[in-house]
Parts: C-alpha cells; structure tokens; sequence
C-alpha cells in the first residue's frame, strides 16, 4: 500500500527473521576482559593520539621518533 505521497508505509516493508539474519550480524556478547578494554585505553595510546592531535608533535615524531617528540612537547 502506498501513501498519498507516493512512498511506501512502514507496514509494507517488512522481512521475514531468517532473510534479516542473512545480512545483519548481532555482535557476540564478550568477556568482561574484552569490554572492559574496548572502553579505556593503555597509557601509550593515549599518548600517541594526544601526540597526532598536535600537528608540531606529529610532525616532529616523524623526524626523531615519537618518544623523543612525546617529551619534547608534552614531557
């Protein structure tokens, strides 16, 4: 059925279960280990994104090294 607009209605675009599962995956359920590490990250990733979120030290980092340009600008 179609609406006065011309679009379909909501009713009529339905699928059945076993044609929905085909394509869309439901992530598995993990571990409280795996959780927990999707949410905080480890102290030197956080210090490398803080060091690419600032251009002079992403520049330099990629003269001397990320270490030596982390201390340089942050240190």
């Amino acid at each position: 059925p179609k609406e006065p607009s011309g679009s379909l209605s909501a009713d009529s675009i339905k699928i059945k279960k076993e044609v929905a599962n085909a394509f869309v995956k439901r992530q598995k359920r993990s571990s409280l280990y795996e959780r927990y590490f999707e949410y905080y990250k480890n102290p030197m990733e956080q210090m490398h994104e803080r060091c690419e979120n600032y251009p002079p030290c992403d520049y330099l980092s990629d003269q001397i090294g990320f270490s030596l340009a982390y201390n340089r600008f942050f240190g």
